[in-house]
């Protein structure tokens, strides 16, 4: 049985990813404030210096962010 799309339930979806990313985002940077041991990640890994160099690009004015829509396509 093949299930159709319900066109209000896909718009619901779109309006909430927002709401939920936010959300994310949000206690995310709670947990990290009050709990900065939880995501801690060894200064030698590899992750650690490209979120360093994020960082201070982003810092420098050097990042340029394009809509998610775009990113996605």
């Amino acid at each position: 049985m093949q299930t159709k799309s319900i066109p209000a339930i896909e718009e619901f979806i779109r309006a909430l990813e927002p709401v939920i990313r936010r959300v994310v985002r949000e206690e995310l940077n709670a947990t990290v404030e009050h709990r900065p041991e939880v995501f801690q990640l060894a200064s030698d890994s590899p992750l650690y210096r490209d979120l360093t160099e994020l960082k201070e690009r982003n810092e420098r004015g050097g990042l340029e962010f394009i809509p998610q829509e775009e990113a996605y396509q």
